[in-house]
C-alpha cells in the first residue's frame, strides 16, 4: 500500500544519535484503555526519542483517540512506518474487540486510518503481541501476561506469535474471568495484598496448562508484585509494549 501525503510534522532540532542513525524510523504507538503512549525508534529498534504519554481520552472513540494521537506526536519528529499495540483482537489491521474501549472499535480499519492520519504505512498487533516482541528470547513456549486497565494475555512458540489469544476472557474462578480477577477494577475492589494473591493463583493456574518455558508480566500494574516469583515468570518494563512494535517489520529490507 502507497503511503497518503501528509504534512510533515513541526520541525525538531535532532538529537547525535537520530543523526547517525540512517535508515528506516518506526512510531511505535502503545493504546491502552488509560493511556497513549509514542516514541520513535531506530533502524537497531533502539529508542531515538522520549516515550510521550497522553491520557486515554473518555468516551475512547476512534474519532477520539485517533485526535489524542495526533497531538501526541507533533514533539517525536519524522518516522517512515507505524506499529500499533491495540487491547483487543486484530485481524489485517482491523479491530475486532475491544473490551477496555469504547464499542464503535468493533469492525474499526485502525491501520487504514492512521495511514491517513500519518501518511505512513501502518501494521497494527494486539497490545500484549508487541509486547512479547520486546522481551522475548524466542525459544520454545513462552507467554507474556499484561496486567494493567484489564488483562493482556500472548503466546509464542519459538519466537513465533500465536494470534489473538483472549485468555483475559476465559472463565477463571468463583464465577469471574482472568481479567475480572485481576484487572485494575480488581485491583481497587480488593486492594493490593489481596490482588497479589489473585495474580499468584492466576500464574499457579497457567503453568500447568500451557508450560511455558518463561513468563513474562508487564503493564502498568506489575510493579506492584512485590512478592518472590517462580523461577521461569520475569518482570518486564512497560517500555516493552513500544519497543515490540520494531519486529512488526521484520520481513522488511533495511536498505543499504
Amino acid at each position: 500500500m502507497s503511503p497518503h501525503e501528509a504534512p510533515e510534522p513541526s520541525p525538531r532540532k535532532k538529537t547525535a544519535r537520530e543523526t547517525a542513525a540512517p535508515g528506516p524510523r518506526t512510531l511505535a504507538i502503545d493504546i491502552g484503555g488509560s493511556g497513549l503512549k509514542a516514541l520513535v525508534l531506530g533502524p537497531d529498534g533502539k529508542p531515538l526519542t522520549e516515550r510521550q504519554r497522553v491520557a486515554t481520552p473518555k468516551p475512547s472513540t476512534p474519532k477520539a483517540v485517533l485526535g489524542a494521537l495526533k497531538k501526541l506526536l507533533e514533539p517525536l519528529g519524522t518516522f517512515d512506518r507505524v506499529s500499533v499495540g491495540f487491547p483487543g483482537v486484530v485481524e489485517e489491521g482491523v479491530t475486532k474487540t475491544a473490551p477496555n474501549l469504547h464499542k464503535s472499535w468493533a469492525g474499526f480499519p485502525l491501520a487504514k486510518e492512521l495511514l491517513k492520519v500519518t501518511g505512513r504505512p501502518t501494521r497494527v498487533l494486539n497490545d500484549a503481541g508487541v509486547q512479547g516482541f520486546g522481551v522475548i528470547e524466542g525459544r520454545g513456549v513462552e507467554m507474556v501476561l499484561t496486567l494493567g486497565t484489564g488483562m493482556g494475555c500472548a503466546l509464542y512458540v519459538d519466537g513465533k506469535y500465536v494470534p489473538n489469544l483472549e485468555l483475559a476472557h476465559h472463565p477463571f474462578r468463583q464465577g469471574k474471568t482472568y481479567e475480572e480477577y485481576v484487572g485494575n477494577a480488581a485491583l481497587k475492589r480488593v486492594g493490593h495484598k489481596k490482588w497479589v494473591k489473585h495474580v499468584q493463583r492466576v500464574l499457579e493456574q497457567i503453568q500447568p496448562i500451557w508450560n511455558p518455558r518463561k513468563i513474562y508480566v508487564g503493564g502498568g500494574n506489575s510493579k506492584l508484585l512485590d512478592i518472590p516469583l517462580p523461577e521461569n515468570v520475569q518482570l518486564t518494563e512497560n517500555v516493552a509494549g513500544l519497543l515490540g512494535g520494531f519486529a512488526l517489520w521484520k520481513d522488511e529490507p533495511v536498505p543499504r
